[in-house]
């Protein structure tokens, strides 16, 4: 449908439908670790789902089409979950750093997202971060090509949708 993007669709459908347009595409590179590791410390299992990766790639694009740049660390925080320790307190936990540097990687590789050259500027602006004025954080950015399939498979969601209404 035209005119239909991201933000237009059910996230929980748009999520499974990219996941599925990137599995059956097959040009996602996928690690031979993706069956033994856990997302994060505060996991106490592997995840049940053999899509796990696909699933988390385009959550990760849809995270970026909808919120801008972000990088490995912002992807960590997204990720992250309450951690149980026993009969001591929970504390938060932020989710697994090499999981996230792999799905953006494996997402370069497919030219839906690319570095960002100039960062994000809030950030790098900003004393608070414990970062002098003007030094580039190198985020991620989506590409004028990974919108365009994003907003294409938003349309096919939606379509869908209205069929079955």
């Amino acid at each position: 449908m035209p005119g239909v993007t991201v933000k237009d669709v059910n996230q929980q459908e748009f999520v499974r439908a990219l996941a599925a347009f990137l599995k059956k595409s097959g040009k996602l590179k996928v690690p031979d670790w993706v069956d033994l590791v856990k997302l994060g410390k505060h996991k106490e299992l592997a995840p049940s789902d053999e899509n796990w990766f696909y699933i988390r790639a385009a959550s990760t694009v849809r995270h970026l089409y909808l919120r801008g740049g972000a990088g490995v660390g912002s992807m960590t925080k997204i990720y992250g979950s309450r951690k149980r320790n026993g009969v001591c307190p929970a504390h938060y936990s932020v989710g697994s750093k090499n999981v996230a540097r792999k799905v953006l990687q494996a997402l370069e590789l497919l030219k839906m997202i690319e570095k960002d050259p100039n960062g994000n500027p809030l950030v790098s602006k900003s004393p608070i971060y414990g970062l002098p004025p003007g030094c580039p954080t190198n985020g991620r950015r989506l590409t004028s090509q990974g919108t365009r399939d994003l907003d294409r498979i938003a349309g096919q969601v939606a379509a869908a949708n209205k069929k079955s209404v």
